[in-house]
């Protein structure tokens, strides 16, 4: 949605740490940023340390740039000390590309959630030189632009192992309600869903940081999106349901660590913010489809503005979450068009 820095929540830190620099954000706990290659164009990772080595918080993309991006760390701010756990959040390439590096080349033991460890290990064994007939199909029913359809079908999609180091067997689960120690604290993992399956956070007990991925970001929604592995999927039921559940966590004084962005306090503000983002835009949403409308037509009441080539595969996934939320949650009726698209209705 809007990139704002939404009202009542203050920044601790004016500034990212610069290219191979950490910021401590608290005793023993570092803050690192890593380029992408995208509109998005960052993801912070974050250093505990454990004696005589660390615990990082997700890894970035795969790549040369990257792996010499994180020995500049290694030799720098982390001190020459061994990384010997990575933590990763979901299961999204920008934050568990590198996990299977750090495990290889260094040993680490990779700790996540079963619903991550599986899917990302699927994704990267699972290459594509062209689309699936499948998701071909979605496009159409999305009712995608003729033309983005004619290129993205004769191009080689994007293939998680591009960007995601191959995943060895093993790794340790950690699950909702359970408590791990990391950089000298207990911390509560409490699960999210919505922007990715089983999408770890970590609520200290002992001071007021959380670890918060992507499920909780300061001055955007993270992306919610229907995909071909999944049509009728209804992320947005699990998106607002996570984000009344954590919200009751939530203390003024937290310090949150995200995923994107900068730390930030004001949670219990920003939770109530990220729930009532999502039911206005279905509200808005609701108004917009008195007529027939598809995915591809309704990024205007969504998003509020222009969406360029970059980010039309992200909004078209989001779109069509939000109406397939509209449509089982009986609010909306819907009818394939001759060429194959859904069009969504108004109920009554």
């Amino acid at each position: 949605m809007k990139d704002q820095p939404p009202e009542g929540l203050r920044y601790p830190w004016e500034a990212p740490p610069a290219e191979g620099e950490a910021i401590e954000v608290a005793d023993g706990v570092l803050w690192m940023r890593l380029p992408l290659p995208m509109k998005l164009d960052h993801v912070n990772v974050y250093a505990l340390e454990d004696g005589d080595g660390w615990t990082i918080i997700d890894t970035g993309f795969s790549s040369r740039r990257g792996k010499a991006l994180w020995q500049n760390l290694l030799d720098g701010p982390l001190a020459g000390k061994p990384v010997t756990r990575v933590v990763v959040t979901h299961h999204h390439p920008d934050h568990v590309g590198l996990a299977g590096w750090f495990q290889t080349a260094h040993g680490a033991e990779l700790i996540t959630t079963r619903t991550a460890w599986l899917t990302a290990r699927m994704l990267t064994l699972d290459e594509q030189s062209l689309p699936a007939p499948e998701t071909l199909a979605f496009y159409r029913s999305a009712g995608m632009d003729p033309e983005i359809y004619v290129q993205r079908a004769q191009e080689r999609p994007f293939n998680f192992a591009d960007i995601v180091e191959p995943l060895p067997l093993g790794y340790t689960r950690i699950k909702q309600g359970d408590c791990i120690e990391m950089g000298g604290r207990a911390w509560e993992v409490h699960i999210g869903n919505g922007h990715a399956p089983e999408h770890a956070t970590f609520w200290s007990r002992d001071d007021d940081l959380v670890l918060a991925g992507d499920q909780i970001l300061p001055s955007i929604s993270p992306n919610i999106g229907v995909y071909a592995t999944e049509p009728m999927a209804d992320p947005i039921a699990e998106w607002l349901e996570a984000c009344e559940r954590l919200a009751t966590l939530a203390r003024a004084d937290h310090v949150v660590l995200g995923g994107h962005k900068l730390p930030f306090t004001g949670l219990p503000m920003r939770m109530r913010q990220l729930i009532d983002n999502h039911h206005g835009a279905l509200k808005r949403l609701l108004a917009f489809i008195e007529t027939p409308k598809t995915a591809a037509e309704c990024f205007a009441p969504l998003f509020k503005r222009t969406i360029g080539a970059g980010e039309y595969g992200l909004a078209l996934v989001e779109s069509v979450a939000h109406l397939s939320h509209l449509y089982q949650d009986g609010l909306a009726t819907r009818h394939r068009r001759e060429d194959d698209a859904w069009e969504y209705q108004r109920k009554g």
